[in-house]
């Protein structure tokens, strides 16, 4: 990692983020969190008003399925109770007074809409049955008239087979037809309303039970005659009307309501489906006892919930709200339950809906609230940001661009002034130090007095015949073409990724592979050997030109291991690098005009880059100062690339004797 990210990056446990986007979080996390606790206020108020408007809904449709069941049962009672106590035609036979009997039950009927019939039992077995004919099961039994109304049902009991007959009226009490029916199995003795009534003196209600000849659910309310004891009369009420009662009542789509008797066994509900499976369970005909089985009754059974109360329960996969309330004061509902149950997704949705529309708003409100915090924050941070760039070209050594950071804020203009006047002083600093060598260091990390071993490729330069230029050349005529001399080698190794790190006079001492790392740090030493040699040859001609001496320059290379870093005082440091390889680079520069090459590189070079740089090997050659021989190799170009700048000759260029 480079000093320039190392510096960036912040301590552990610090905000890693930028100034903007701080702020941006900031005011959307302040957003959410209030939003987060207004939606919650409100769907929690939602939530309670929705359970307290579905148990005030509830307990209100209790009390008026409770009060329905209390009305019917106290209007068929009292019916029956005012015949038995004052309709002394009933104390007669089944076919004696009939037109007194019609007369009443054709009032009473019409009255009473949800009493399906009226009817007695005698003891000798005769029956006396008055029948609403609106309701579709008895026409169709009948066979009644199209414009029949009601139709009685009389059994005369003999010493054969029972005759009985069907009389049929019209609205207005008119006979229309008398039927003579033959093999009616039928005594009322049998029946349980009869024999539970019999002998008594107070109503008695049974059931639910399939009716006989209808097959429609329903209860009996029956009592004894008061001048004969023996003798009963009784009213069927058919459920349905209950049932379209609490089915046209819903709290939610899926709500249900029914009676349960004491045994939580239902009586009632509010699901045709089950009502039907009720209704044929009371007959047992092709009853089949899977109808029955509904995931809500089974788990009421499992955890019936408190009366007057209400109470959770789950069923098929879904939570449901019940309340029970007991039936009391009605002869046909004895110390039965009315129960409402309705599904907690469903009661919850307008508090659901008003749950998502909170959220969308409050997402409306966080998308413009990040908006207006990226707004506040490119604003504030704007400034900040530009000197930052600043002093990002800074650290690059750019001081080509001035800081002009325009600003309303006074601190901000203050630290803009600063940085222009560190800029100038590290401008006039920076003229006294290889800034590549600085840019290098910066990126690789390596500063302070410290030095570490290392593979580098060196290159060593020299002009050939230096002192005779000089002495021949005022001393600023001498800087001049030095100066337009160095700028090239500077160039060209800095963009072969070398770095020079010592002007000698008129040789430079270059090196790859440090400060900066580099893999291919001979092949790219080579190449930007080739390049300055190219390049010489173009500033030499143009040097012919003006009449101006030629820099004719030779190249040493050498690669392998050295002590690299920076060395010197504390208060003054040298980038440099020490070591036998250095002085090998060095003595392969001078070895030139023994060859007469101009580019000389030892073995381990070619070791390095053979497959990619063209070498012409020379054989062994003795260094100045060492004992041991070196492999010398002449460099001749870039593998498979023609360039006028690189020349391909094979043969060495020989240079004149001389220094």
């Amino acid at each position: 990692m480079s000093a320039k990210n190392a510096a960036t990056l912040p301590a552990k446990g610090v905000w890693r983020g930028s100034l903007r986007t701080l702020l941006a979080v900031v005011m959307v996390s302040l957003l959410l969190a209030v939003s987060g606790v207004l939606i919650a206020i409100d769907f929690n108020r939602a939530r309670n008003a929705a359970f307290e408007t579905a148990e005030g809904h509830m307990r209100g449709f209790e009390e008026r399925l409770i009060a329905r069941m209390q009305s019917l049962s106290g209007e068929t009672s009292g019916l029956v109770n005012l015949i038995v106590s004052i309709a002394n035609s009933f104390l007669a036979g089944p076919d004696e007074r009939i037109a007194d009997k019609v007369t009443i039950l054709r009032a009473a009927l019409a009255r009473s809409p949800q009493i399906d019939g009226v009817y007695a039992g005698y003891p000798d077995g005769g029956f006396f049955h008055a029948v609403n004919l609106s309701s579709t099961d008895w026409r169709t039994a009948l066979n009644a008239p199209p414009n029949a109304a009601m139709a009685v049902r009389i059994l005369n009991p003999n010493d054969g087979a029972p005759i009985g007959h069907i009389l049929f009226y019209d609205a207005a009490g008119k006979q229309l037809l008398r039927r003579t029916v033959t093999g009616w199995d039928f005594d009322p003795r049998q029946r349980a309303w009869y024999r539970a009534a019999a002998g008594g003196s107070g109503p008695v209600a049974t059931g639910p039970y399939s009716m006989a000849t209808t097959r429609t659910l329903g209860m009996t309310i029956s009592q004894a005659h008061k001048g004969n004891p023996e003798i009963v009369v009784g009213a069927d009420v058919v459920l349905d009307h209950v049932t379209r009662f609490i089915a046209s009542e819903r709290l939610t789509p899926s709500a249900v309501a029914f009676v349960v008797d004491a045994d939580k066994r239902p009586l009632i509900h509010s699901d045709r489906r089950l009502m039907n499976a009720i209704a044929a369970s009371k007959s047992e005909r092709d009853f089949d006892p899977s109808s029955m089985r509904d995931p809500l009754l089974e788990a009421i059974r499992a955890k019936p919930p408190s009366l007057d109360s209400m109470g959770l329960v789950e069923a098929d996969g879904r939570r449901w709200v019940v309340l029970g309330s007991q039936v009391d004061s009605a002869i046909l509902f004895p110390g039965h339950i009315a129960v409402i149950a309705a599904p907690v997704d469903e009661l919850m949705a307008p508090a659901i809906r008003g749950l998502y529309q909170g959220l969308a708003i409050s997402g409306a409100i966080v998308v413009l609230a990040i908006l207006g915090a990226l707004l506040l924050a490119h604003l504030i941070t704007k400034s900040l940001h530009q000197l930052t760039t600043s002093a990002n070209r800074l650290q690059d050594l750019d001081f080509r661009t001035p800081i002009e950071v325009p600003t309303r804020v006074r601190e901000i203009a203050s630290l803009g002034g600063a940085m222009n006047r560190a800029r100038d002083a590290i401008f006039t600093f920076g003229l006294y130090v290889p800034k590549e060598l600085v840019r290098k260091g910066l990126e690789s990390g390596h500063f302070g007095r410290t030095a570490r071993r290392q593979d580098v490729t060196a290159i060593f330069t020299d002009i050939y015949d230096f002192t005779t230029i000089s002495e021949r050349h005022s001393p600023e005529e001498v800087v001049s073409m030095l100066s337009e001399y160095f700028d090239i080698l500077n160039d060209t190794v800095s963009a072969h990724g070398g770095t020079i790190i010592q002007f000698l006079g008129d040789s430079i001492f270059a090196m790859w592979n440090a400060p900066a790392a580099d893999p291919d740090h001979a092949e790219n030493a080579c190449r930007g050997a080739l390049s300055m040699r190219a390049r010489i040859d173009a500033f030499n001609e143009k040097q012919r030109q003006l009449g101006l001496p030629q820099f004719r320059t030779r190249f040493g290379i050498h690669t392998g291991t050295a002590v690299v870093g920076s060395v010197g005082a504390s208060d003054r440091l040298q980038y440099t690098a020490m070591g036998d390889s250095i002085n090998v680079a060095s003595r392969l520069e001078g070895m030139n005009k023994s060859y007469g090459t101009t580019i000389l590189a030892s073995g381990a070079v070619f070791e390095q880059c053979h497959d990619r740089i063209r070498f012409r090997p020379l054989g062994k050659g003795q260094a100045k100062g060492r004992t041991t021989e070196l492999d010398l190799y002449e460099v001749i170009g870039v593998i498979g690339r023609v360039d006028e700048r690189e020349p391909q000759a094979l043969a060495p260029r020989p240079l004149p004797s001389g220094n």
